[in-house]
């Protein structure tokens, strides 16, 4: 019985740490961003985001036959074949704008950000403690959980993400 107990105690107090403190150096691992988000709230008190993907970009190096080898009847290589290098560049994902409804910037209060740590956490997307601070690793953590359930890919909260996270209201009109 008494094992069972410190088992426990021992259980709640890694997930107490777990909760309350980052792992160092875990934000030096994160990709740079490279969505462009713009939010505008309207007259109602809600807001609209509209993020911006930039088109990415590769380039593409082939070579190409200027003149096929020459061969005899027996199949000897009499004259090789010449080759010409050619470099292009080629667009491997077209530039994204999408629109969507977004959670205020001004609902981001200590509070709010510290729910949303807590339920990335749980739901494994968020490996970083709970400090209230919307910071690079909560931005990951959102853009990754929006991502994996088809929100946009952006670390900007949509409206649906926060209420499939169980932090904003669903409004009855949609239930």
């Amino acid at each position: 019985m008494q094992l069972k107990l410190r088992f426990s105690s021992l259980v709640a107090l890694t997930v107490t740490a777990a909760c309350s403190a980052p792992i160092p150096g875990l934000d030096a691992l994160l990709p740079p961003e490279t969505t462009e988000t713009s939010i505008a709230q309207g007259l109602d008190g809600t807001c609209q985001a509209r993020s911006i993907t930039p088109a990415i970009i590769e380039t593409v190096t082939e070579q190409i036959v200027v003149q096929p080898a020459e061969l005899s009847a027996e199949g000897e290589v009499l004259e090789p074949a010449t080759f010409r290098t050619v470099t292009r560049q080629a667009i491997v994902q077209e530039r994204r704008e999408v629109l969507f409804d977004a959670v205020c910037p001004t609902d981001l209060t200590v509070e709010f950000v510290s729910g949303l740590q807590r339920a990335l956490i749980v739901r494994g997307f968020h490996a970083g403690g709970v400090t209230g601070d919307y910071d690079r690793l909560t931005r990951a953590a959102v853009q990754s959980y929006q991502r994996r359930t088809g929100g946009p890919d952006t670390s900007t909260l949509s409206l649906a993400s926060a209420q499939s996270l169980g932090l904003v209201a669903i409004p009855r009109s949609e239930l």
